[in-house]
């Protein structure tokens, strides 16, 4: 099935920047909604933003909206995450999510409506 593997995290000072990849394993990329999710210790998974199969729509939490932003290069099955002005609060694991389908919408803001899902990779933010 379908494999999605996350890069790009680390260790890095408030105000700093990091960009997380996730490279796709299936040659059906293209039509994927895609979106990242991330999950701090004792909390639940929340969303972070998601992109549509085309990339005609973005979505973004209101907590990163205007610091993050979310691309794709349907050529190479990657979706990216470009994380500026980084707080200590976005500290948590990153995850990769596909949803088959190619939903796209509010829907694409729930853990529910994604098929695939990566290891995650951590992001650590100090002050």
């Amino acid at each position: 099935q379908v494999q999605l593997v996350e890069s790009g995290g680390g260790l890095v000072q408030a105000g700093g920047s990091l960009r997380l990849s996730c490279a796709a394993s299936g040659r059906t990329f293209s039509s994927y909604a895609m979106g990242w999710f991330r999950q701090a210790p004792g909390k639940e998974r929340e969303f972070v933003a998601a992109i549509s199969w085309n990339s005609d729509s973005t979505y973004y939490a209101n907590s990163v909206k205007g610091r993050f932003t979310i691309s794709r290069d349907n050529a190479k099955n990657t979706v990216y995450l470009q994380m500026n002005s980084l707080k200590p609060e976005d500290t948590a694991v990153y995850y990769c999510a596909a949803d088959q389908n190619g939903s796209w919408g509010l829907r694409l803001r729930t853990t529910r409506q994604y098929d695939y899902w990566g290891q995650g990779t951590q992001v650590t933010v100090s002050s």
